[in-house]
């Protein structure tokens, strides 16, 4: 095993996600300017729960699955891994709709949602699809068919985008000029339409992800999962706290502001976040080859060399996106809409939390190779705490800028306990030294963008750009990379 297979492999699940992202990504210059900052913010506010949900609702059993399928001595018994842990996560999909349907109407008060109580239950459903699809999806990632996750990923992002282009533009028209439009059309369901498309791209993923999975039924066996279970157990504590540390934030800002300005206040750090979709995805599309790569049957000596240089690569091209993001951001924010533009000064933090997020995932792979996930629970706990306390402290002052500051906080905090962990139960011999170079060159190309925004607009692009193109020289010379054997590499890698 090699980096050299990492880097097909994330670039293989990259140029999917970068696919399917860029179609969803569409919808953000669009929703800022059809939406207002409230629904926007709702927009916001509900895809930051989802995240949470299904967390939750996996129980960890991704990893799970990853770890006993990747040591199964044969086909059959992968199969019977893949269709237990299926059967748990879909118990618990049809567990938790139910349990939405029920009890609509006090969850939509509690969450702020009483007069748009179907908020809650199109997202209770869309979140009960996506668990449901979630162990399918893995499996796929864990057998390596990139091309039907692609496929399948692609469709359902297309449906989505498409619905919401009908629901927002088409259908208010037809609504104009047909009673029977009319009849379904409401002005102000704001979000609620965004929803919908969601749904129903949900229904299409399951339509063509089931084939997919040979037609495996989900079971549910005590002996066969018992073992799977206390393996996620832990990642699934941590995996909650890990979810509310990069979502509650979100949170904070609608229970912690005066209620008539959060979801205005909301609304404007959602769509500032989403700035940092490059980041966001290469992160995704790294996790998705690194985590099945990193949990397959390793030597330790191999383990240690790899993840090792995964770090450092890691952080080069993190570099890199930030500098990309934040030399161009005046560009960038004319996606948002200008009436959502407000936090356009914290995207660079947002951005270095991001980094840290990564950081944190490289360092986790040792104890989850060992089989020791109960450190995950110590690492996200702590962060864990950090993000509540700093939050309530910060955002009733400083609003999202709190919120912001609270998981740079955070992220530190947990990136420090990590790696003291590893050093005491998994040294690695990462590359700091290295890495601390590349940070310091990025660090000082950004700050010599200060000044150059001071510039007239086209010398002043020019400039980023040159200070864009020196850290790809300086990175390329130091790690001694012929830019046209790495293109071709991954090039053969996708073929």
């Amino acid at each position: 095993m090699s980096i050299s297979k990492l880097a097909g492999q994330t670039a293989i699940y990259g140029i999917s996600s970068v696919a399917a992202r860029f179609l969803n990504f569409l919808l953000t210059p669009y929703l800022t300017r059809i939406l207002s900052p409230e629904d926007y913010g709702s927009y916001t506010d509900i895809y930051s729960l989802i995240p949470f949900a299904l967390v939750v609702l996996t129980m960890g059993l991704e990893s799970g699955y990853f770890r006993f399928a990747g040591k199964a001595e044969d086909g059959e018994r992968k199969r019977t891994v893949f269709a237990n842990a299926w059967g748990a996560v879909s118990l618990a999909a049809l567990v938790f709709l139910v349990a939405v349907l029920l009890f609509n109407r006090p969850l939509a008060e509690a969450m702020r949602y009483g007069n748009t109580p179907s908020y809650v239950w199109l997202t209770g459903a869309i979140i009960a699809l996506d668990v449901f699809c979630a162990i399918p999806f893995a499996r796929l990632r864990e057998q390596g068919k990139a091309a039907k996750f692609v496929v399948i990923r692609l469709v359902s992002v297309v449906v989505n985008v498409v619905l919401c282009l009908f629901f927002y533009s088409v259908l208010p028209t037809l609504a104009a000029s047909s009673a029977a439009f009319e009849a379904i059309y409401c002005p102000e369901f704001g979000a609620g339409y965004a929803l919908v498309a969601n749904l129903v791209a949900s229904f299409v993923t399951v339509f063509f992800l089931l084939p997919a999975c040979g037609w495996v039924r989900p079971r549910i066996s005590a002996k066969v999962l018992r073992p799977v279970f206390l393996y996620s157990m832990p990642l699934l504590i941590s995996g909650i706290a890990g979810t509310a540390n990069e979502y509650i934030d979100r949170q904070m800002i609608k229970f912690l502001m005066p209620a008539d300005e959060a979801f205005g206040v909301l609304g404007q750090f959602g769509a500032v976040s989403r700035l940092a979709v490059i980041l966001v995805l290469f992160l995704q599309m790294y996790r998705m080859a690194a985590e099945p790569y990193f949990l397959g049957n390793f030597k330790k000596g191999d383990f240690v060399k790899m993840n090792a240089e995964a770090m450092k690569y890691y952080i080069i091209v993190a570099v890199g996106i930030f500098l990309g993001v934040t030399l161009f951001s005046d560009l960038f924010m004319l996606i948002l809409g200008e009436n959502l533009r407000g936090g356009a000064p914290l995207l660079p933090v947002i951005l270095v939390s991001n980094i840290l997020t990564g950081v944190i995932f490289n360092l986790s792979f040792w104890y989850k190779q060992m089989g020791k996930t109960k450190f995950a629970i110590v690492i996200t706990g702590t962060g864990l705490v950090f993000t509540v306390v700093f939050n309530i402290l910060l955002v009733p002052v400083l609003g999202m800028l709190g919120a912001v500051l609270a998981r740079l906080v955070c992220e530190s905090v947990m990136v420090f306990v990590s790696y003291a962990l590893n050093r005491r139960h998994c040294p690695t011999p990462y590359a700091w030294r290295r890495i601390g170079s590349y940070v310091l060159v990025g660090a000082a190309l950004f700050g010599v963008g200060y000044f150059t925004g001071m510039l007239p607009a086209v010398p002043k692009y020019l400039c980023n750009l040159a200070l864009l193109g020196l850290y790809a020289v300086y990175f390329l010379r130091r790690e001694n990379i012929n830019p046209r054997e790495m293109v071709m590499s991954v090039v053969r890698k996708i073929k």
